[in-house]
């Protein structure tokens, strides 16, 4: 018997209701000059005496009961219009179950509107022949099933044991080039522990980083999408492309053994200042219940066009849609890297997997960043890195030489910056590769294409790039084309094999942008 699926039948469903204060995020770029901005209360539960906010679009008024029947109020500020959309329009939710979390909501413009009445919510009572049939219940439960548990959990442990000693037995035979392999072999099975998502969930799910909806409104999220069609798949789980309140959404789930990237992506997603143009537009993160197995969902922004890689295999480019797209996956490289000081402030994070599969091609052909599954984080006033507790790598094709070689310092967090530069470099190359130059332009090909195998080991990536410290042929037309010949510069100064000798991924959207102004056939518009 799967242990995920006894996990499922013995362990209780968790109701989530952690409601938190929304942090004020003061931007620095104001987009319209013709929006109304107000001044509105603040307060969360006790709104006796309530603060006040500033900078706001619209102000709301929020009732909330949780599934404990216990009543609370929330004012306060939307200052962003993405959070102005989803909270306005998901303003109400009344389920028609009892014991469920119900909340509503008045959005309103004006200075000081939301000081009036607070929406009335009528809470779910249960009569007493509902209480007479609970309790009969709970006789089942206690004398029936009860001893069913007992026997299930006993060989739920001797099942966890024997996992337990088999990995120690298998690590010891192997070296450690092949640890990786058997590790994900092993875990194929694992249950997720379902008190454990609980601990993740309300640990990592914040409200107060304006990086996603409300936590209220996250907690709900999975049952109100409707899943349409699954749009990828990858090591972690599958991507879907899902429906929610007549517009489309991106979910994420998450395979039960990669909880740890679930929750690294939602904890990275939930940091302070992290919305950016040029970071994927995160939503919730929500878990569910399919078919009795547990699914880890993160829900975001769906992008039509899909991913760099997809995008360069389908279509060659122009100089113009090539600088936009390097510059604008440049710039949110540096976002990431740039830690924001100040109270409201943003740590330093280094993604760790920077590659054309994880940069998703907008409309107007600017990139996103997406996949903070292995992210790092570094805040300098406390000197701390934060690696997190997965043990995922990254993609080998993409891996700097240091570690490739297992030299990389894990205590020094510039260490992570300068091997994402490394993979970018690669990124610009792949990108350059499909820019027409008189007309011409090489197919798609993937980094180190014509020197290891699709799916490369280790081993052979470090054989190239360490050893043989062999980098991607810059094609010979490239030398006749002045922007294609300075993009070959500045990628070869992203790879190269010293570390400390990269450039910053400031510095590379510096230099992107005069390569792009010195040709007059490029006009950039962002």
């Amino acid at each position: 018997m799967r242990t995920d699926t006894f996990w499922s039948w013995t362990i209780c469903i968790f109701v989530f209701i952690v409601l938190s204060n929304y942090s004020n995020t003061v931007h620095a770029v104001i987009n319209s000059k013709n929006v109304s901005r107000y001044t509105c209360y603040n307060c969360d539960g006790n709104c006796d005496k309530p603060s006040t906010c500033d900078n706001a679009i619209v102000c709301y008024s929020y009732s909330v009961i949780d599934a404990y029947g216990f009543a609370s109020f929330q004012r306060g500020c939307l200052d962003k219009k993405d959070l102005q959309y989803f909270m306005c329009k998901a303003k109400e939710y009344i389920p028609e179950k009892p014991n469920t979390g119900q909340y509503s909501g008045v959005c309103c413009n004006g200075d000081y509107c939301n000081n009036g009445s607070f929406p009335v919510l009528t809470p779910h009572t249960s009569s007493p022949e509902s209480d007479a049939a609970s309790d009969s219940v709970v006789k089942i439960l206690q004398f029936i099933i009860a001893p069913i548990l007992v026997l299930f959990l006993i060989l739920a442990a001797v099942v966890f044991i024997l996992r337990h000693f088999h990995k120690r037995r298998m690590a010891s035979l192997v070296s450690h080039n092949d640890l990786e392999n058997i590790y994900q072999d092993e875990f194929k099975g694992v249950v997720t522990d379902d008190s454990n998502l609980k601990d993740i969930f309300d640990y990592s799910v914040t409200s107060g980083s304006g990086s996603g909806l409300p936590l209220l409104i996250q907690r709900t999220l999975a049952r109100q999408i409707t899943l349409v069609q699954c749009i990828g798949k990858g090591r972690y789980g599958e991507v879907w492309k899902g429906i929610w309140q007549s517009e489309s959404v991106a979910v994420k789930i998450f395979f039960s053994r990669d909880e740890a990237s679930w929750a690294r992506e939602t904890e990275i997603y939930s940091t302070m200042m992290l919305r950016h143009d040029n970071i994927l537009g995160y939503m919730g993160s929500d878990v569910t219940s399919v078919n009795s197995c547990t699914q880890l969902w993160l829900i975001t922004n769906y992008i039509e066009n899909g991913s760099l890689y997809d995008y360069l295999n389908d279509r060659p480019l122009t100089a113009q849609e090539m600088m936009t797209i390097v510059i604008s996956a440049a710039s949110g490289i540096v976002h990431l890297h740039t830690e924001m000081f100040g109270t409201d402030g943003k740590p330093a994070i280094a993604h760790r997997d920077i590659k054309s599969k994880n940069i998703l091609v907008k409309d107007n052909r600017t990139c996103v960043i997406a996949d903070f599954g292995l992210a790092v984080t570094h805040t300098q006033t406390t000197g701390s890195t934060d690696v997190g507790e997965n043990y995922r790598v990254g993609t080998k094709r993409y891996m700097a030489p240091e570690v490739l070689e297992e030299k990389i310092n894990p205590s020094v967090f510039e260490s992570y910056r300068r091997a994402d530069m490394y993979a970018f470099g690669l990124v610009l190359w792949e990108v350059c590769l499909r820019c027409l130059t008189g007309g011409i332009a090489e197919e798609y090909r993937p980094p180190f294409h014509d020197c290891v195998p699709s799916d490369p080991s280790f081993e052979d990536m470090r054989k190239v790039v360490c050893v043989d410290q062999q980098r991607p042929v810059i094609p010979n037309r490239w030398s006749s084309d002045m922007t294609l010949t300075s993009m070959a510069k500045l990628m070869k100064e992203c790879w190269n094999h010293n570390p400390s000798a990269r450039l910053t991924s400031l510095r590379v959207k510096k230099t992107l942008a005069k390569i792009a102004a010195a040709d007059p056939k490029i006009h950039l518009d962002f």
